[in-house]
């Protein structure tokens, strides 16, 4: 899909139906025939479009002929059959030619529907340093909330893990851990390109600029501390509640085998007076109510020991 906007001087966007000067072209998921006549038109190699359409493309700022190609992740959600969210991370590509801005990407997504929907302030599409830089910040606060989001999930499969005997619960730490680690390796990529940009002046940045970009990459530290501290506690919690899994069935068969104790005894009692032989109490008229007090006092006083033990 090919769509290309300009915003006015009063800094509202608007769709446009050719490629001019100053304008963002939007690629999502585009076709070679959108490839091509985006890099005719510019004077692109095919290479800047096709490379962010990789999906195990690394992140990356480059150099040519006056184009300059950014490479970085971003954050993404989806869903899998048991509608639990799934994170992963995703190539997102900058294309800052000498007359136009370029973003390429696999899939829609929320970062791009900021900027369409107005939700950025001072964005102006000709302004391409400053652009790709709003993308950048939009991208490290994304991460910043999923960050929290995974969080708070964790927090709730804890909570569920108390009283687990099954290992649903763990798999969903690995899910977890294993976006943690997507995150880690993304966001640390991310910063390497964001410090090439700020120590070798790939775009001619403002000082407005410049504090913008210092403060993208204050965030994106900031997410990669909070990645990998939520990383290590989420390894040893997950060391933690097997042990508290294999306990908890151990309880349950402590407590299953203590029944099965305390029921027996009506059953051996049983079984001693239905034999056809000469028993005790059997010329007694009450001798039957005398068998279930024997029987009941047995198992009652079993389970009284088994109480005092805490076996139940």
């Amino acid at each position: 899909m090919l769509n290309i906007y300009l915003t006015d001087i009063n800094g509202r966007l608007h769709e446009q139906e050719e490629i001019i000067k100053g304008s963002w072209i939007s690629m999502i998921s585009p076709t070679e025939e959108e490839i091509r006549r985006v890099a005719g038109h510019l004077n692109l190699p095919l290479d800047f479009i096709k490379d962010p359409l990789d999906d195990d493309e690394r992140s990356r700022i480059e150099e040519e002929d006056g184009n300059v190609l950014i490479i970085v992740d971003y954050p993404s959600i989806s869903y899998d059959s048991n509608q639990s969210s799934v994170y992963e991370t995703i190539p997102f590509g900058m294309i800052i030619t000498p007359d136009c801005f370029v973003t390429v990407c696999l899939e829609d997504n929320p970062i791009l529907h900021h900027f369409l929907n107005q939700k950025v302030r001072s964005f102006f599409t000709y302004k391409k340093t400053r652009f790709a830089l709003q993308i950048l910040n939009v991208i490290s606060m994304y991460y910043l909330r999923y960050l929290k989001q995974i969080n708070r999930k964790t927090n709730e499969i804890e909570k569920e893990l108390h009283q687990s005997m099954k290992n649903k619960e763990l798999y969903a730490f690995l899910a977890i851990e294993k976006s943690l680690v997507y995150f880690t390796t993304s966001l640390k990529s991310n910063k390497v390109v964001l410090d090439k940009i700020l120590r070798q002046k790939y775009l001619r940045m403002y000082e407005d600029d410049e504090h913008l970009l210092e403060d993208v990459i204050i965030e994106i530290t900031q997410a990669i501390e909070m990645a990998e501290t939520y990383s290590n506690i989420l390894t040893g919690m997950m060391d933690t509640f097997a042990s508290i899994i294999s306990n908890n069935l151990n309880i349950v068969m402590k407590f299953l085998t203590s029944i099965t104790i305390v029921l027996s005894f009506p059953t051996i009692v049983a079984s001693f007076f239905g034999m056809n032989v000469a028993l005790p109490l059997e010329h007694i008229s009450h001798a039957f109510i005398i068998v279930l007090c024997i029987a009941f006092g047995l198992s009652g006083a079993t389970a009284f020991i088994f109480w005092k033990k805490r076996y139940f």
